[in-house]
């Protein structure tokens, strides 16, 4: 409160007093206030320095300084089997620290550097991972720092092979694992794709989770968790929220085992097969009163013309308020008609022109008849073909031991760039991947929402009293408010007037003294030489005459009006009424 007062003071009096000494117009000193409270409510936040973690893993990557003996650009040409024309991975990559929201200083992340391009890049494994019997853990960061409309930002573990090139990585290398955010259109999910290797043919078919979470699509930093577990299960995490649990073998498509029987495609269906569970009941006849040429409405006979009927009244009339067009030849335009409008007087009665009575349901209309239908007594039931055992059929029952990977890389095409990635853990630790976050993603989030919302417009509660407002939530309304409240009080103790608000009891000193000044300034220049020009004094004297006048003014609205004085008044008769109370 005391902070307040000694702002409002002193913005109100530095206000008038530039106003009278350098006689600036609104717009400037309106500009002067603004910059200084931006100034003043600006806050430094102290942002941590990036520190490299010892975490170890099978492959741990924060994108220190040399990135780039590990991560290669893929010069190949993209494969689609849906046109001949040929795409090449021209978008361009960078290693650099984020330009939105940064919160750690020195934290620099894989960067996409192009719009409506396709990348390619890739880093090899030091060693083939290779999680049979252990719990594999894919966890990375994902920062969209221009939002995504439509792109992918999602990681693909390749498959080791002696073939894994790095400058030929492209839509069609092999790979095991397919985890991340993708978002077109309607199309917003989390993808988590394998492939799985058909253990009686060699092929490989792709494994889509069904009910996918939706991504995260914002411009602070999301961190993506994937744990698939021996016992075949698996969890999705966002920001350490666990959205999606499930089984390898129960919440894929296809699934991963095919099953037992299927049906025999050389059966067909008996030619005295009756699949018609109901029919018409052939022994139902029509009734003798059934009269399938009534009317569905007839004639009311009973309704009569209403009292305020118009009959000479047409429904419509020329218009009155219609002229002849000015360049209406008549010639060769014809006789001019003018539109017509509905009758104002229809509107006003139950109707106009000549009544005739309504139609209504007719009360025998029953339509064409037809027999009711009854359970059909030959019904056999809806035929299937047989069952047969199934020659293509297996069991895996350990989807979960993926054929070794042997690199990551990040293949995608997206509509907007600077799509960034960091903190990159493959391995095979729950811990590590929790401490990481800890030390990473959990530091940095609370910086970037502190940030984010910052810079989102302020949309303020109105105030309930002048006691509740904040100077730097607005100025101008502070010192207006705090004016007004001043004003109603004093006109019924200008004592308590000068305890309760004492802020603008300083400002109104201020402002006598800066007049005062100004006055015997103005008086003591007027004697020394030399003497300015009557011009001169006479602008000098107009600006003191002004500043008075405004000022004047400014307390005169602020006594009159009544939006201030009905806002406090409650609170003035509050403290009135406890002061009595202890004077007694």
């Amino acid at each position: 409160m005391r902070l307040d007062a000694a702002l409002a003071s002193a913005f109100y009096s530095s206000a008038l007093l530039i106003g009278h000494t350098r006689a600036q117009d609104a717009e400037d000193l309106v500009g002067s206030v603004t910059s200084v409270v931006e100034s003043l409510t600006s806050s430094i936040v102290s942002k941590p320095t990036f520190t490299p973690s010892v975490i170890k893993a099978p492959f741990f990557e924060q994108f220190t300084d040399d990135w780039e003996s590990r991560w290669k650009p893929s010069h190949a040409k993209k494969e689609d089997s849906k046109t001949d024309e040929e795409w090449a991975y021209v978008g361009e990559w960078a290693v650099e620290e984020p330009h939105v929201l940064k919160a750690i200083e020195g934290d620099k992340g894989l960067v996409v550097k192009n719009a409506a391009a396709h990348h390619a890049i890739s880093a090899k494994f030091d060693e083939k991972i290779d999680n049979k019997d252990q719990t594999l853990v894919v966890q990375y960061e994902v920062k969209l720092q221009n939002g995504l409309e439509c792109g992918g930002a999602y990681m693909k573990l390749l498959q080791d092979n002696k073939a894994l090139h790095a400058e030929e990585f492209s839509n069609a290398s092999p790979y095991i694992i397919m985890f991340g955010p993708d978002k077109c259109g309607a199309t917003n999910k989390v993808h988590f794709i394998f492939r799985h290797k058909n253990p009686m043919t060699g092929e490989y078919e792709e494994k889509h989770l069904k009910s996918a979470p939706m991504a995260r699509i914002e411009k602070q930093t999301n961190l993506y968790t994937l744990i698939v577990k021996p016992d075949q299960t698996f969890q999705i995490q966002i920001n350490g929220e666990s959205l999606k649990n499930g089984s390898l073998l129960e919440d894929f498509t296809p699934s991963v085992n095919p099953e037992k029987e299927i049906d025999d495609a050389k059966d067909t269906k008996p030619e005295d097969w009756v699949d018609q569970a109901r029919i018409a009941d052939p022994e139902a006849t029509k009734p003798e009163d059934w009269d399938e040429d009534a009317p569905f409405e007839v004639l009311d006979e009973e309704a009569t013309k209403p009292d305020d009927w118009l009959d000479d009244e047409p429904s419509m009339i020329p218009d009155p308020e219609a002229e002849k067009p000015e360049d209406w030849d008549d010639e060769e335009d014809g006789d001019w008609v003018p539109p017509s409008v509905p009758n104002s007087k229809c509107e006003e009665a139950s109707g106009c022109g000549k009544w005739e009575q309504p139609m209504k349901r007719n009360p025998d209309y029953k339509g064409k008849w037809t027999a009711p239908f009854i359970d059909n007594p030959a019904y056999i039931g809806v035929w299937k073909p047989r069952k047969i055992a199934n020659p293509d059929y297996y069991e895996d029952k350990t989807p979960a031991n993926f054929e070794p990977m042997g690199a990551i890389g990040f293949e995608i095409w997206t509509m907007q760039n600077d799509i960034l990635f960091d903190n990159i853990y493959i391995g095979h630790s729950i811990e590590d991947a929790a401490k990481l976050k800890a030390e990473t993603y959990d530091i940095k989030k609370p910086i970037e929402s502190a940030e984010d919302e910052a810079a989102k417009p302020k949309t303020p509660e109105k105030a309930k009293s002048p006691m509740d407002l904040k100077f730097m939530d607005d100025p101008i309304l502070y010192v207006r408010e705090k004016v007004q409240l001043f004003m109603t009080i004093a006109r019924r103790d200008p004592i308590e007037a000068i305890k309760f608000v004492p802020e603008v009891a300083g400002g109104l000193g201020v402002l006598l003294v800066t007049l005062l000044a100004v006055v015997i300034g103005a008086v003591g220049m007027s004697s020394a030489p030399p003497p300015p020009s009557p011009a001169k004094k006479s602008a000098e004297k107009a600006k003191v005459n002004d500043v008075a006048a405004s000022a004047i003014h400014e307390l005169a609205e602020a006594t009159t009006s009544a939006t201030g004085a009905e806002k406090v008044q409650a609170e003035v008769n509050k403290r009135t009424t406890r002061s009595s109370a202890a004077a007694e």
